[in-house]
């Protein structure tokens, strides 16, 4: 697969910031996914294995990383294009070592997807340092961990992308997300910053902001859900909005417009907002 994978729409191997025009889009479109190399990082559930799977049905060739070797495994299973690199993301040495071990393989990534991340309910009377440590050792430093191990590569090869997957709880703040709404925060800032750095090289940045999906991670919310959608649906819209050339991918659009637009709002309509929609 050539490195120039996800640049071929452009007439030069380099992308330059361009006018905003119509039809313009924030990175390059993606017109083919067939052996595109993608290495997604969480793809033992939920969003991130439904995402991997739709990648191999369209015929990209994907580097499976999460803790759960089983589950990597299983989802493996038919493809041969398929790579079972299990990791901890929070452990920077694994992390390196499945870096080498697909370009070993590989010789270079188009994409890297970093799907996983931890999330958990808190308000003040129920604060923990030990939840709020492992939520930004996974959130926060295991995202940097994957950003020191692929920046060099990516930038060696003049070519490739990156997504994150944050939160519209990264918007602004909201009730029992003390910890992770901060988290996903920082991502959504984290992606406004790599997009000013990587794009003038010729480099794809996707920020990519779910609302409630189904997932084990809500499994548990004992409150109303708005806009619920799949896991399958979530990664179709993820794959749809790359291959658009969407810089900010966010979905189900009818609530995350809804949460674009409250953050908008004067802080005394905001909290009156969410305070009589959530009634927490």
């Amino acid at each position: 697969m050539m490195l120039h994978s996800l640049q071929a729409p452009m007439a030069s191997g380099t992308l330059k910031p361009q006018r905003i025009r119509q039809g313009w889009t924030m990175n390059p479109r993606i017109q083919s996914w067939q052996g595109v190399r993608v290495w997604v990082i969480g793809a033992s559930t939920g969003i991130g294995a439904e995402t991997a799977q739709q990648l191999l049905a369209l015929g990209a060739r994907v580097a499976l990383s999460a803790r759960k070797e089983v589950a990597l495994q299983a989802l493996a299973q038919g493809y041969e294009q398929a790579l079972v690199v299990p990791l901890d993301m929070t452990n920077h040495a694994e992390v390196l070592a499945a870096r080498d071990r697909i370009l070993g393989q590989w010789q270079g990534v188009d994409l890297v997807l970093i799907v996983a991340g931890a999330y958990n309910e808190m308000r003040v009377d129920s604060f923990d340092m030990t939840v709020v440590d492992q939520l930004i050792d996974v959130n926060l430093r295991g995202v940097f961990h994957c950003l020191d191990a692929m920046l060099p590569t990516l930038l060696a090869q003049g070519s490739g992308g990156i997504g994150i997957v944050s939160s519209v709880a990264g918007y602004s703040g909201l009730p029992k997300a003390l910890i992770y709404g901060p988290t996903k925060a920082a991502l959504i800032n984290l992606c406004e910053s790599l997009y000013f750095d990587l794009h003038p090289r010729g480099h794809a940045v996707y920020l990519i902001n779910p609302g409630f999906v189904s997932t084990p991670a809500t499994a548990g919310n004992d409150f109303a859900m708005p806009g619920l959608i799949s896991a399958a649906c979530a990664a179709k819209e993820i794959i749809s909005g790359m291959e658009k050339g969407r810089f900010h991918i966010h979905f189900p659009k009818r609530f995350t417009n809804w949460m674009r637009f409250a953050r908008l709002l004067p802080y005394r309509l905001y909290f009156k907002l969410i305070y009589k929609v959530t009634g927490l």
